[in-house]
């Protein structure tokens, strides 16, 4: 089973908000915005035993068996009351070509004009319901950076949310949700 991980960032936002957990009272400078899996789920499919003879990964790409292609990207969730944004680093299918294009053009500044890559959602975003294999698109981004992966699944509320945001009230429930669900793993 995945386990979402906290992230956390050098740079502080703008606010003064103090966040304090309500499962174990913990008080943190800033609400957590940044949540992400070191996995593609797909990842977990495999017997630890038969991992390092089936599996290639890195920070920012993962292939299972020479033949399922996995990149990580960011999926935005605007927080419309506050100065940052709701983040999961997430994983998403990408075919073999364009896992191979995007491997060539890791490095390149123009990587930026690439048409998106079409993929499938292969990270469970807590508090959001079934999200594996939801239709995505990853949009590159300027270098040093995965791509932003926007949701094209009509009518789920993980797509809702990110083409509308949310309020800095539902990002707290969110984050309270998520650090819940870490304490009592």
């Amino acid at each position: 089973m995945p386990i979402l991980k906290l992230f956390s960032f050098f740079n502080k936002p703008k606010n003064k908000h103090t966040y304090t957990c309500s499962c174990c009272g913990q008080v943190y400078h800033e609400l957590p915005l940044c949540f992400g899996s070191d996995y593609p789920d797909y990842y977990f499919s495999v017997p630890p035993n038969e991992i390092a003879e089936r599996i290639e990964i890195n920070e920012s790409w993962c292939v299972v068996d020479k033949q399922h292609f996995f990149h990580r990207g960011r999926i935005t969730i605007p927080v419309l009351d506050y100065s940052e944004n709701l983040i999961f680093n997430v994983w998403s299918s990408i075919s073999p070509d364009n896992f191979n294009k995007r491997m060539e053009l890791w490095k390149a500044p123009d990587r930026i004009t690439q048409e998106p890559y079409f993929g499938w959602l292969q990270t469970i975003v807590p508090t959001y319901g079934d999200t594996l294999n939801i239709k995505t698109i990853a949009v590159e981004q300027q270098v040093g950076l995965i791509p932003e992966i926007k949701l094209i699944e009509e009518g789920h509320r993980l797509t809702f949310d990110q083409e509308n945001g949310i309020t800095y009230k539902k990002a707290v429930e969110i984050v309270d949700q998520i650090m819940s669900a870490q304490h009592h793993a």
